[in-house]
Formats: C-alpha cells, sequence, structure tokens
C-alpha cells in the first residue's frame, strides 16, 4: 500500500504530458474542491440556517467574483496560457516570465482601482444590486463585500500562479491549490464564527485565498519561474493577450451581469435572503455533475479539435465522441437528482437550522436545475468546438440571446410571482396535486430555475445546429440511434429509482432518521444505476463497454493514463 501511494503520488505531482492523465488529475482535484465546497455550504446552513443573513453573504460575494471574472478570468481561460506557452515553447523563458509578471502587476493595479471604488461605495453598489433588501441588510452586504475584496485580490495571485504551473504541464499543485480556497473558508468558519458571526465566512475567503497563494509558490520556484520586475515596456506579449481574450471577456462579463441580475430579482421575493440561499444551494448541487464531466471532457477535447479544424471528419468524429461520453454520464446524475431531490438534498444540507421547508424548496429548485443538467454540460464541449474553429463570435451572440432571454423569463415570474396571478392563470392546484407538492414552485426561486433551464437548452440547440452547419452537417441516423439507447436506458433508470425510494419510505425505513435515508438512497440510488449500466451494456452502447473496460483495467491505472500523446491546454476555474 505504500509503495502504492508513493507511485500515484509520483504521477500526480509529475509533469502530465497527455489527455487522459490531465484530465484525470484534473477530474480529481475537481472532485476534492466540490466535496469541500458542500462541507462549506453544510458548515454554513449548520450555523446560520437558511436565513436572510446567510443570504446576504452569498449575495455579497457575487460583485467581487463577478469583476474577478470579468478583469481575470477571461484573460486566463482564454488568452495567458496560449501566449506563456508560445514563449516556452521557442526557448524564451526569461522574456516568457517578464511577460507573466508584468501581466500579473498590471492586472492587480486594475483590480486595486476597480476593487477601491467598489470598497468607498460598497453600500450604493449592494442597493443597485438587491435593492429589495432593508437598509440594515444592505449595511451588512457593504461589510462583508469590503473583505471579500481583499479575499479576491489574493486570488488574483494563486490564479496567475495556477495559469504557470499549468502552463507547464503541472496540473495537480493547482488543482489542489484551489481547492484548498475552500478549506480556508471552513477554518474561517470554525475558528472565527462564534466571535465574529457570518463575518466569519467573509474572514475564511481571505485566509482561503491565502493558502491558494502559499501552497503554489515552493513549486514555482521548483520548476523554474521567478518573477520580475514589472516591464510595461514589454507589450508584444499584453497586445496579444488584449487580442485573444476580449470575446471571451465580453461573453464573461453577460453571463455575470446576468447572475448580478438574478440577484435583484431575488430581493424583490419575500424573505429575499432566505429565497436566495435556497436558489444558491440548489444551483450549486446541480452544477456539481455539470463542472465534474462537462467541463473536464471539454478540456481534454479542446486541443484535439483545434488540431484537426482542417480535417473536418475527424474533427466531428472527435466531437461527437465527446458528446456521447458526456450524455452517457450526465443523463443518469440528471434523472438521480430529479427522482431523489429532497432525499439528496436533506443528506448534503440537512442540518438542524436548514429546516424541512428549505429542504423541499430547495429539492424543488434542484428538480428543476437538472432537467438540463445535459444542456449545460454539453454547452462547454460545444463552445470549445468553436473555438477551435477559431469563432468565437457565434458562441458570444448565442449566449448573449440566450441570457437575455433568462433574464426576461426570470423577470417575468418574479412578476406573476408578486402579483398572485400563478394561482388563477394556470390550474396550480391540478399539478400540485399531481406532484404532491413535491415539484412545482410558485413562480419564486423555482421560476428563476425554470428560466435558466429553459435558455439554456435553448442555447445549446442553437448552437449544435450553427455548429453542424458549419462542419458539412452531422449525419442524423446515425447521431441519433446511440443517444436513443441512452435515453431509453435513462428513462427505466427513473422508475427504477422511484419505486424503492417510495415502497421503503412508506413500508420499511423510518426516514426522519439520517441513518435510513442514508441506507434508503442508498439502495435506491444503486439499483438504478446498476440497471443503466445493464441496459446500455445490452443495448450495445459504445460508451458503456469503454468505461466497463476502464473499469477492469484500474489495476493497470498508471499504464493507461500514460497511453496517449494528446497534451491538454486547460483553462482555470475559481472553485465553487
Amino acid at each position: 500500500m505504500n509503495d502504492i501511494f508513493k507511485k500515484g503520488l509520483s504521477l500526480l505531482l509529475k509533469r502530465q504530458t497527455n489527455i487522459l492523465s490531465a484530465a484525470f488529475v484534473i477530474m480529481a482535484t475537481v472532485i476534492f474542491s466540490q466535496v469541500l465546497g458542500l462541507v462549506r455550504q453544510r458548515l454554513l446552513v449548520a450555523i446560520f440556517g437558511a436565513s436572510n443573513t446567510l443570504g446576504i453573504y452569498l449575495a455579497s460575494s457575487r460583485l467581487p467574483d463577478s469583476l474577478f471574472q470579468i478583469i481575470i478570468a477571461g484573460a486566463l481561460s482564454s488568452a495567458f496560457i496560449p501566449v506563456f506557452s508560445n514563449y516556452l515553447v521557442k526557448n524564451r523563458e526569461k522574456e516568457g516570465q517578464i511577460f507573466a509578471s508584468t501581466l500579473l502587476s498590471l492586472s492587480l493595479v486594475v483590480f486595486f482601482i476597480v476593487g477601491v471604488v467598489l470598497f468607498v461605495f460598497a453600500n450604493f453598489f449592494s442597493y443597485v444590486i438587491a435593492p429589495g433588501f432593508t437598509e440594515h441588510e444592505i449595511m451588512l452586504m457593504a461589510n462583508l463585500m469590503r473583505i471579500i475584496i481583499l479575499g479576491e485580490l489574493l486570488f488574483i495571485i494563486g490564479s496567475f500562479l495556477s495559469a504557470i504551473l499549468q502552463s507547464y504541464n503541472h496540473f495537480f499543485i493547482p488543482g489542489i491549490a484551489a481547492a484548498t480556497y475552500n478549506l480556508g473558508i471552513i477554518i474561517g468558519i470554525l475558528l472565527l464564527s462564534g466571535s465574529t458571526g457570518i463575518f466569519s465566512a467573509a474572514w475564511g475567503v481571505v485566509i482561503g485565498a491565502f493558502i491558494f497563494v502559499l501552497i503554489q509558490l515552493p513549486f514555482l520556484k521548483k520548476i523554474g519561474f521567478y518573477f520580475h520586475p514589472a516591464d510595461f515596456f514589454h507589450t508584444e506579449g499584453i497586445k496579444e493577450v488584449f487580442h485573444l481574450m476580449w470575446p471571451r471577456t465580453i461573453s464573461i462579463a453577460i453571463f455575470q451581469i446576468g447572475i448580478l441580475i438574478t440577484v435583484t430579482l431575488v430581493s424583490f421575493l419575500e424573505d429575499p435572503g432566505r429565497n436566495y440561499v435556497i436558489f444558491d444551494y440548489a444551483q450549486t448541487l446541480a452544477f456539481a455533475p455539470v463542472v465534474l464531466f462537462g467541463q473536464t471532457i471539454a478540456q481534454a477535447a479542446f486541443p484535439v479539435l483545434s488540431r484537426q479544424r482542417e480535417n473536418l471528419v475527424l474533427f466531428k468524429e472527435t466531437f461527437l465522441t465527446s458528446f456521447y461520453e458526456m450524455m452517457y454520464l450526465i443523463l443518469p446524475i440528471s434523472v438521480l437528482f430529479l427522482v431523489l431531490r429532497i432525499p439528496i438534498v436533506r443528506l448534503i444540507y440537512g442540518a438542524s437550522l436548514f429546516d424541512w421547508p428549505a429542504t423541499v424548496e430547495t429539492g424543488r429548485t434542484l428538480g428543476i436545475f437538472s432537467i438540463s443538467l445535459f444542456a449545460q454540460a454539453l454547452i462547454y464541449l460545444v463552445s470549445r468546438a468553436y473555438y477551435a474553429l477559431h469563432d468565437t463570435k457565434t458562441p458570444l451572440i448565442v449566449g448573449t440571446i440566450s441570457t437575455v432571454m433568462m433574464l426576461i423569463l426570470s423577470a417575468l415570474s418574479i412578476v406573476i410571482y408578486r402579483s398572485g396571478l400563478h394561482q388563477g392563470v394556470i390550474p396550480y392546484g391540478f399539478f400540485n396535486g399531481f406532484w404532491r407538492g413535491e415539484f412545482i414552485v410558485d413562480f419564486g426561486t423555482g421560476g428563476i430555475a425554470a428560466a435558466y433551464t429553459i435558455t439554456s437548452i435553448f442555447q445549446f440547440v442553437i448552437l449544435f445546429v450553427i455548429l453542424g452547419k458549419k462542419t458539412n452537417g452531422f449525419n442524423i441516423s446515425a447521431l441519433f440511434s446511440p443517444l436513443l439507447k441512452i435515453f431509453v436506458a435513462t428513462l427505466f433508470t427513473a422508475f427504477t429509482l422511484y419505486v424503492p425510494i417510495k415502497l421503503l419510505d412508506r413500508l420499511v425505513f423510518d426516514t426522519t432518521k439520517t441513518i435510513n435515508l442514508l441506507i434508503l438512497t442508498g439502495i435506491s440510488s444503486f439499483a438504478g444505476l446498476s440497471l443503466y449500466i445493464f441496459l446500455t451494456w445490452l443495448f450495445n452502447v459504445k460508451e458503456a463497454k469503454t468505461f466497463l473496460l476502464m473499469f477492469k483495467k484500474l489495476g493497470n491505472w498508471r499504464e493507461i493514463l500514460g497511453k496517449t500523446e494528446e497534451t491538454i491546454d486547460p483553462a482555470h476555474f475559481k472553485p465553487s
């Protein structure tokens, strides 16, 4: 066991040279980060409950995070790594280090100026974002925001360190370091909540960002990277970064504006802080598999698609292979979330202060989000396909239309909610009785989740159709044959999940006890997912055989991870 551990650790710490090994490392660190993220969320509701106070904290982090995403993430995800890697390939490492140091300095200066403005006028910006909050809640939100800004400033440094390490094909340390961001928040809550209350979470952001930076510094020295004084006359790489990043930055800006307006809309609901907790917690759960499968598979496919852009036959073959793999993994998770939404919420977030009504409402919202998980995941892949074809405008235009559409539908749901028209306009009583009150939501957080769901599916379909036209079309019959098999297997899985959970809940287990609920959910999940694997194998679904073969060969995992030579070019993502 000691030998296995040492060999496994050496594999993770060494320079990754192929897609499969890099994707494996990225996925492992993403899982670790998401587990810590769920622990953080559970700890927050255990101490503060589904309260307005917790909702105000969650809302206070949105504007600083949006500024980080707009100013920094666009450059790192689409421009810095390619430009810096180009310096390394041409043996101009010292010039590359000067370029990286200059870009970091420039980013810190820009964010510092914006951060000072945000710090001074935090009350004003808080009111603009959440006008439905009371004056006391606005003041609390502003004070929390001021602390979080400090954490974001540190996070910029950590993000650049991660991008540099990734450029040298080191993925494990940046991934683990990013996961410790959540660990820092957990430490802050545990140590400071008794004395500072909700401010402990904000100080936790600062602690997490500091740890994020600290962990990576020794490894930066190990690869031979040194910071140099900023040279603002060194414009060659800087100009190239700005040229490459602007479409991605605009896309991020539009998306982040949509997130901020969502906070504004939720603030007009009754108990806005509590409703925002419900919305945020449901969204966090729903998007975990999207990030795990959608982001990692899309990242792994991106460099291969880029190299095959001149050969559209191979391009489409690679795209569809990733497409089917993603659908094979995401659809059973979608029905799992849809059918077991309330038990899952109770198990993950269930605490004495996270009461039953909050559990039910979060479960309802999670159920609505789960319908579009496939679209959310596939948007990652389709967007990368466009980027590989050097088309950044189409995803930008379609994404903008989708965001505007989502905001209009969300605003409409809030208007209907506040007016009370939903109880008279639609046969609500019929649907509520049919679903026994477990799924339909009164156009509050559920209405906004429905807007996300509708527009996500719309965005994916439009992008996919246009991509087909750009690549001389997809063979429709060949395309939908595997999908039909996966869909049928998923449908049977849903029934297999539903029947045990209902029968055992009523006849066998007392689900007021956590251990019984855990056993019940485990039995139902095992039955459903086992049937899914069996049916897809029986239907001769290629992806089922591929993953089963990989599972059988886990004993030779080091050999498997070293076979392919396709190199991954990862983007940097802030941990959820």
